[in-house]
């Protein structure tokens, strides 16, 4: 990259490396919402425990058939602040630095672009330091 450019590095990267785990969303399998590949992958982040966990949405999913049919058992927000209590629980242990990110499918959040971050205002106060909520498009600076 050109040294002017705004995403050359300011400073050089430090020497030890940083496992970064990234994944994308839908995280309930077709049939339900379970949510069973988001325990799937919430024991991969605490057997490997990642500095920094990357999740992009959709985390419910408003293509979900389920959602489609309003055959919810709860509301769009009460089984998605489920799933976000059930991710940052799940993440705490590792220690990981989690950053949360949207999407325009996630249908308990705006379908605006660019979209805001995701409103969380009962985040634990032990978990704010590590729990980021970015919009969607966002730029990370890891490290």
């Amino acid at each position: 990259l050109p040294q002017n450019s705004p995403f050359f590095p300011k400073t050089p990267f430090p020497p030890e490396q940083r496992m970064v785990l990234v994944a994308c969303g839908p995280f309930t399998p077709s049939d339900g919402v379970a949510f069973e590949p988001l325990s799937d992958l919430l024991e991969v982040v605490a057997r490997d425990r990642p500095d920094v966990c990357i999740l992009l949405g959709p985390f419910l999913d408003a293509k979900h058939e389920q959602v489609e049919s309003c055959q919810l058992l709860g509301s769009f927000s009460d089984v998605f602040r489920l799933c976000l209590r059930t991710i940052i629980e799940g993440t705490r242990s590792a220690g990981s630095q989690l950053v949360l990110v949207p999407s325009l499918r996630d249908v308990s959040h705006d379908f605006v672009y660019p979209q805001p971050p995701f409103p969380f205002p009962d985040l634990p106060k032990e978990d704010r330091a590590r729990v980021l909520l970015v919009p969607e498009p966002c730029t990370l600076d890891i490290d």
